[in-house]
């Protein structure tokens, strides 16, 4: 259809937009607990990129429930990101979901969506400065 919205926003790419009431402290954790600087900024909000995709971290009076997972990671090896992040001060949280639980920080979870070609995923979550929810997946083939 001509000047169909889903069209349009299929061919858009995605950028997460996570709340922070204090920036200044938000900036502080990203770069010290996860190794991340801004690749740019402008008052009030902070962009970041992770390989081909990227996040902003805006200054905001609401804060966040932190009741779900507000943006994921996916990496290769979540072993070691869990070891380095944990070095670096991070705290994993123990989840206890209908379908998984947590075992010393990460949940081993079955079944995947067929396009990824995985058999499962394994995850850990934490909680940065500002109480949003990010978590670090890693596919199992």
């Amino acid at each position: 259809m001509e000047g169909d919205v889903s069209g349009a926003l299929a061919r858009g790419s995605v950028a997460t937009r996570l709340p922070a009431q204090d920036l200044e402290r938000a900036r502080r954790f990203y770069s010290e607990k996860l190794g991340l600087e801004p690749f740019d900024e402008r008052p009030g909000g902070l962009l970041y990129r992770c390989g081909d995709s990227s996040f902003v971290v805006f200054q905001s009076t609401g804060a966040s429930p932190g009741t779900f997972t507000q943006m994921g990671f996916q990496v290769d090896d979540l072993d070691t990101v869990v070891i380095e992040l944990r070095a670096k001060g991070v705290v994993f949280e123990d989840v206890d979901s209908p379908g998984f639980h947590t075992h010393d920080g990460i949940a081993e979870i079955e079944g995947n969506y067929p396009s990824t070609g995985a058999r499962g995923e394994r995850g850990a979550w934490f909680r940065d400065s500002e109480g949003n929810l990010l978590g670090v997946g890693e596919l199992v083939r």
